[in-house]
């Protein structure tokens, strides 16, 4: 044998080794485990992994769950695509109906590989392992990232202007676990269903989306933003109302009217009767007159109700486990409603005032823990010193006329004759005394939480008849605050109706704590379902819906 034959022979044989070695470190015959390997193996480190040009959403997991797996692919088998495949791309399509957006999870670059993969099996040519490889990578990945979306939302909110704080949710179980056992089980839907908000609410909404979405599809109307200057009543006349009957007739409040009907600008009667049921449906008083929310309810076409749907869907998936407590008081801002909840029947609502623009009721969870009735009121210290104040310097008999008391900050009563209010110092406090002119009304439902917010009745009780009730400098005030008391008390017999009402009416506090504590959770939501599966949409009275859905569509 010549040198150049050994040479060869030994480069032949150091090639051999190497492929042999190359192998076994994969631990598989199967190339297109071995091109999941290589490329999870062989990328830069620090920097998100690509496939074919476009970026892994979730590297970390991907890298854990096809190392635990021995780089087995989840979606095809021996070069064929599994039919879990399909149904994830099914999955990915159906997104939308949950308020997301199919795009964020490669639906495009997925649906080209499995249409190209259809035609290779139409033509009965073999699919490539790299192909395949490819596809496995972006759809585990693509499945993790929309489960987690399910799960937790995609937006978060605690980068958002408005606060929101509702504990976060705890996540309790692996995607890559939930993924083995599709996979094992050979059926994708339950797994994903499981990680939806646990709420018939949020179920019942994606039938809502889904709705609105064919309504969308067949609509042709013209959307322009109609405007009023002021409220229009029967009989009368303005350029807007034939535009009107066309939206009631869109949204099926108004049967089919002779051409001169339609074209005229007289708002006649049978108008009048369509607008009084659009109200009743969307929630305000079907007085028929068309005032300001009645003409942005109006304006609002369907496309722009998917976005609102949208928005609310992913509010919901923020929400964890802890409010579906048997037993909870859910109020929501955007509704102006409180509603006590027990096993999911609603056994008491209530209308409520809210805070004002530039007021506005937090969003969180505390638990209410006692009652205070006859309560006194103590002012807080920055209305004392914009109102209070320099209200007294003006009337000497201000605080006796609003039947108010100086106090100490440990809770002596000060002689307010002894008190110079022309100081700029003021180290008091100021309440005001139980009883029908207390700002608090004649009873308080407490849960402690550092905003200071708690529900409480109110002396002005005619504002309840509003439809729009943002006026509180951010505590709830609630209509008939004595039947709110006498079921929170059901459970104890002393506490009848007469035995409420004299405790409301009292010169001095008194406070019954509860035998338990209840959740009491603060939403803002302009969109819900009823069980029915009827969807409830309100005006955004905070402006909080456009951020949201600008995060949601980034």
């Amino acid at each position: 044998m010549n040198y150049l034959s050994v040479i060869l022979n030994r480069a032949f044989l150091s090639s051999v080794f190497l492929f042999a070695f190359y192998i076994n470190s994969f631990g598989y015959q199967d190339s297109v485990s071995s091109q999941i390997r290589f490329r999870l193996e062989y990328d830069e480190p620090q920097q998100r992994q690509s496939i074919r040009n476009t970026k892994l959403l979730t590297n970390d997991e991907i890298h854990t769950f096809y190392a635990n797996r021995e780089f087995v692919p989840v979606w095809s088998k021996d070069g064929v695509l599994k039919e879990l495949a399909y149904e994830l791309r099914f999955e990915i399509r159906q997104a939308k109906y949950d308020g997301l957006n199919p795009k964020d999870y490669h639906y495009q670059l997925i649906d080209t590989f499995i249409e190209s993969m259809e035609q290779n099996k139409e033509s009965q040519i073999a699919n490539s392992d790299a192909d395949l490889a490819d596809l496995d990578i972006l759809m585990t990945d693509a499945f993790f990232q929309l489960a987690s979306h399910l799960e937790f939302g995609k937006v978060d909110h605690s980068k958002l202007k408005a606060d929101w704080e509702i504990e976060p949710i705890e996540k309790k179980i692996s995607f890559g676990e939930v993924l083995c056992a599709a996979d094992q089980e050979g059926s994708l839907r339950p797994f994903l269903v499981s990680l939806y908000p646990k709420f018939q609410v949020y179920h019942k909404g994606r039938e809502v989306l889904r709705a609105m979405e064919n309504i969308e599809e067949k609509d042709s109307m013209d959307w322009k933003t109609l405007k009023i200057n002021k409220s229009i009543k029967i009989n009368d006349s303005h350029s807007s109302i034939p535009e009107i009957r066309e939206r009631l007739k869109f949204w099926g409040f108004l049967d089919s009217l002779a051409d001169e009907q339609w074209k005229s600008k007289n708002y006649d009667s049978l108008t009048f009767e369509a607008v009084k049921n659009y109200q009743h449906e969307n929630g305000m008083e079907p007085d028929g007159v068309i005032g300001n929310l009645t003409i942005q309810s109006l304006n609002q076409s369907p496309a722009m109700l998917m976005d609102k749907i949208a928005v609310n869907l992913e509010r919901m998936r923020w929400l964890p486990d802890t409010v579906r407590n048997s037993k909870f008081i859910l109020v929501n801002i955007a509704n102006f409603q409180l509603d006590y909840i027990n096993n999911l029947d609603t056994i008491h609502s209530a209308r409520v005032i809210v805070g004002k623009k530039y007021h506005e009721s937090p969003i969180f969870r505390a638990d209410m823990s006692y009652i205070v009735f006859s309560p006194y009121w103590n002012i807080p210290y920055s209305i004392t010193r914009s109102e209070i104040l320099p209200a007294v310097r003006k009337n000497s008999n201000y605080l006796q006329e609003k039947h108010m008391e100086v106090v100490t900050t440990s809770g002596q009563v000060v002689n307010p004759a002894s008190i110079d209010f022309s100081s700029k110092s003021f180290p008091y406090l100021i309440r005001q005394k139980p009883g029908e002119w207390n700002s608090l009304g004649l009873v308080k439902f407490m849960f402690p939480n550092k905003h200071n917010v708690y529900i409480h009745d109110t002396p002005g009780r005619s504002l309840f008849v509003r439809e729009e009730r943002a006026l509180s400098h951010g505590c709830i005030r609630i209509q008939n605050p004595a039947d709110f008391a006498a079921v929170l008390l059901q459970d104890r017999p002393e506490w009848t109706a007469t035995r409420i009402a004299t405790a409301m009416h009292q010169d001095h506090e008194q406070i019954v704590n509860l035998d338990r504590k209840i959740p009491v959770v603060l939403l803002y939501l302009t969109f819900w379902s009823d069980t029915n599966g009827k969807g409830h949409f309100r005006p955004d009275i905070y402006g909080r819906d456009d951020e949201v859905l600008a995060a949601l569509r980034n």
